[in-house]
């Protein structure tokens, strides 16, 4: 298990993430302001990223670290071929500013092309998922024991249920989307992270977003993966690399992708 230390590294990141959002969520003097990409962000959000950044700099120095709010370190220096932790802080800020309680801190470790451990923390639903390369899947909730996650074993896209974030997403191919949607046993948009991690649970047996940041990927893929699904791009290029996101427990994978890529 050449990342267990890394792994239990990435746990300690998410408590001093937890520490850090918790009690920003429902705050009333929230900052909230608007970045170029015209999406919010939030004092907690910033506060998070360079709290995470601040252990990370002590315990890993010699990795690079990407965050969603304050990019990469190190870009000079670094060529795609080492370890790099990344972070998205508060992944469903939205949620988060409205008082809805699903939104995570999402903390992954790429070695090369390779997301080797992720963990995501979601403190508002008490509830924390983490995987790493060889270490298997886990969950776990506040005040229970640590379950291993192990994907379902639908084999049928209409027994399968099926979770997204917002249709408007599907835009560009969004016939074939809501024929996937048509066809499934059942849909529902949990959304963000949501929708990955009960994929790893079994709860979920397919999940797909088209448009993603490499910060939204990274931590889900060994998570999925460990507990046995198969996570890819809508392409079916390999994650995290890609720019979109289709989780699934592995049977229904090249399906789904199939009727994905179909324009009828």
């Amino acid at each position: 298990m050449p990342y267990a230390d890394d792994l239990a590294l990435a746990r300690q990141l998410a408590d001093v993430a937890d520490e850090v959002s918790l009690p920003r969520f429902g705050a009333l003097d929230l900052r909230v302001e608007t970045k170029p990409d015209l999406t919010p962000v939030s004092d907690a959000d910033q506060a998070v990223e360079a709290a995470l950044r601040e252990v990370l700099a002590t315990q890993r120095p010699s990795d690079a670290i990407l965050g969603e709010e304050y990019g990469e370190s190190a870009a000079s220096d670094f060529d795609g071929s080492g370890r790099r932790w990344v972070i998205d802080p508060i992944d469903a800020t939205k949620n988060f500013i409205r008082g809805v309680p699903v939104w995570a801190t999402l903390i992954a470790l790429l070695d090369g092309d390779d997301a080797v451990v992720g963990v995501v923390s979601a403190p508002a639903l008490g509830h924390r998922w983490w995987a790493a390369k060889d270490c298997g899947s886990w969950t776990s909730r506040a005040g229970a024991d640590p379950r291993r996650n192990q994907v379902s074993a639908v084999d049928r896209v209409d027994d399968a249920s099926v979770s997204f974030s917002d249709l408007r997403e599907w835009a560009t191919s969004r016939e074939a989307f809501e024929k996937l949607l048509d066809d499934a046993w059942r849909t529902r948009a949990y959304g963000d992270f949501l929708s990955h991690v009960l994929v790893a649970q079994g709860a979920v047996d397919i999940s797909a977003e088209p448009e993603l940041s490499l910060w939204d990927v990274a931590a889900l893929v060994p998570i999925v993966e460990e507990a046995g699904g198969k996570a890819t791009g809508v392409d079916g290029a390999k994650s995290p690399g890609s720019a979109s996101l289709v989780c699934s427990n592995g049977v229904l994978h090249t399906e789904v992708l199939r009727r994905l890529r179909s324009s009828s």
